[in-house]
C-alpha cells in the first residue's frame, strides 16, 4: 500500500471508492469501513514496552517495490487512499532517510477532512513523523523539515543535530555497539512521545532492520497486478526487503484480503515467539476484511 507522500486521495468529485472483502468474505465496503475495522487503536495497547508497529507496502507482481526509483507508479487509486487511510488512525508514521527523500515526504496529513478524522478519534491532527538516519545523513531540504506546523522526530545512533529549519526536531539517540539500536529507539517513542502504533513506510532497508529485530507485528501488502521486469542498472529491482539476508525466514499468517480493480491488499500477521507480540487471537478479532 506504499505511495509517494506527494499523491492524494480521491478528490470531492470522484465518487466513494469500494473494494471488495474476500478474507474474511463480505459486501462491498468503503476504505473509511476498512480502515474502522482495523482495530489498530485497540491493539496498540499491547505490547506494552514498545509501539505496535505495522509495515505498508506495495509490490508489483513480479516484486518490484518501485518503478523509476518510486512507489507511486505502481499502485492505483484504492491503495492511495488506503495508504493514507492507515495514516489517520496511527500516532506516528516511520520512514527511513533515503524512502524520505525519494519520495519527497511532506506534511503526513494534508487533507482537512482527514484532520479532522484524526480529531474525531481522539488523535493530535498529526501522527508524530519519524525518520531513521543511522549516522543522520539527512538532507536538509525535504519538504517534512520545512513544515513550520511539523513535529518530526529523529531516530538515530549520531550525536549530531540537522541544521535549523521550519519544523519542530526532536531526536531519539539510541546505539548499541555504534549502530542504531531501533528496538531502544522504540521503547523511547512508547516512553517519552506515548506512540502506542507506529505505521512504517519503509524503505526496505529499514523494513530488513525492523524484521530482523523482531519488532513487526504486521504487514500491510498491496499486490499490484503489474509486471515491471529488472530495473535495467543493477539487475536485481528493489524489493520491499533489502540488504543481508534475514538470519531466520519470516513465516507470515494471512489475515484478510480485500481487492479493487485487480489489485490485492493483504494483511498479514508476523509469526515469532517473541513475548512481546501481540497474539494472533487479537489481531484476528480486527481483520483487514471485517
Amino acid at each position: 500500500m506504499g505511495v509517494t507522500a506527494e499523491a492524494k486521495l480521491g478528490t470531492a468529485e470522484e465518487k466513494p471508492l469500494t473494494v471488495r472483502r474476500l478474507l474474511p468474505p463480505g459486501g462491498p465496503a468503503t476504505v473509511l469501513q476498512i480502515i474502522d475495522g482495523l482495530g489498530l487503536r485497540d491493539l496498540g495497547s499491547e505490547p506494552a514496552r514498545r509501539p505496535y508497529v505495522v509495515l505498508n507496502m506495495v509490490s508489483t507482481v513480479d516484486g518490484r517495490a518501485t518503478i523509476g526509483g518510486h512507489s507511486g507508479p505502481i499502485g492505483r487509486r484504492a491503495d492511495r487512499e488506503l495508504f493514507h487511510g492507515l495514516r489517520t488512525v496511527v500516532d506516528a508514521v516511520m520512514v527511513g532517510a533515503g524512502t524520505a527523500s525519494a519520495e519527497r515526504y511532506g506534511r503526513i496529513i494534508r487533507e482537512e477532512a482527514h484532520r479532522q478524522l484524526r480529531r474525531e478519534r481522539g488523535l493530535s491532527e498529526q501522527p508524530l513523523a519519524c525518520i531513521v538516519s543511522g549516522r543522520l545523513s539527512l538532507p536538509a531540504d525535504i519538504p517534512l523539515l520545512a513544515d513550520a506546523t511539523g513535529r518530526v522526530t529523529i531516530i538515530t545512533a549520531s550525536a549530531a543535530s540537522l541544521p535549523e529549519c521550519a519544523a519542530h526536531v526532536d531526536y531519539v539517540r539510541a546505539a548499541r555497539d555504534g549502530s542504531l539500536d531501533l528496538p531502544a529507539a522504540l521503547a523511547e517513542l512508547r516512553e517519552r512521545f506515548a506512540v502506542r502504533t507506529l505505521l512504517c513506510e519503509g524503505g526496505p532497508h529499514l523494513n530488513s532492520t525492523l524484521l530482523a529485530a523482531g519488532i513487526v507485528d504486521e504487514l500491510f501488502l498491496t499486490l499490484a497486478p503489474k509486471l515491471a521486469g529488472s530495473d535495467g542498472m543493477s539487475g536485481e529491482a528493489l524489493r520491499i526487503l533489502a540488504g543481508p539476508a534475514l538470519g531466520t525466514v519470516v513465516e507470515l499468517e494471512l489475515l484478510g484480503a480485500l481487492e479493487s480493480e485487480s489489485e490485492l491488499f493483504l494483511r498479514y500477521g508476523v509469526c515469532a515467539s517473541a513475548p512481546e507480540r501481540v497474539s494472533r487471537e487479537t489481531i484476528s478479532k480486527s481483520s483487514l476484511a471485517k
